[in-house]
């Protein structure tokens, strides 16, 4: 019988990281955040961005945290991928998240944070070419994900729905 203990990497809110097989990456509370997953399935590579807003311009401070927001998290993701050996030809992409927790009355645009979070993902993948394969995201409740870079699949444990694999 193998006792071996697989290494799970915790990727906390508004930040990144990679993991290379056999470890497998995680990020929870996902709310109107989007958990990105960018992966290379031929050197089996996987990174996750906890993006929290969809654009760097919101930001009212001179040095920003990349990993926050989708224009700025994505491309450094992108980086950290490549300099570990992924491909950018090989790059593929799957997200969960984007959810509407709160219900307002104004219906501005500004409140729907989620969908602007997943429109802002998409447009930046489309900009490098990334095909995104798979996708669970609005509704309003809350996400835990977990990618498997081995089998390319991402667990998604949604608040009171259980858990699907995409």
């Amino acid at each position: 019988m193998k006792n071996e203990s697989i290494e799970i990497v915790k990727v906390g809110i508004a930040d990144l990281n990679i993991v290379k097989s056999p470890q497998r990456i995680r990020t929870s509370g996902l709310g109107s955040c989007v958990g990105l997953i960018l992966f290379d399935r031929i050197y089996q590579i996987a990174g996750l961005a906890h993006v929290m807003l969809p654009d760097s311009t919101l930001a009212n401070q001179s040095t920003i945290n990349q990993a926050k927001y989708a224009d700025t998290a994505v491309p450094l993701l992108i980086d950290k991928l490549l300099e570990a050996g992924a491909k950018m030809r090989s790059l593929q992409a799957k997200m969960a998240g984007g959810a509407q927790m709160f219900q307002f009355q104004t219906t501005s645009d500004m409140m729907r944070i989620g969908p602007r979070n997943v429109d802002a993902v998409k447009e930046v993948l489309q900009t490098y070419n990334i095909p995104l394969l798979k996708e669970d995201v609005g509704g309003n409740s809350g996400r835990t994900i977990e990618f498997d870079p081995i089998t390319c699949e991402l667990m998604i444990r949604t608040v009171n729905q259980g858990v699907k694999i995409i």
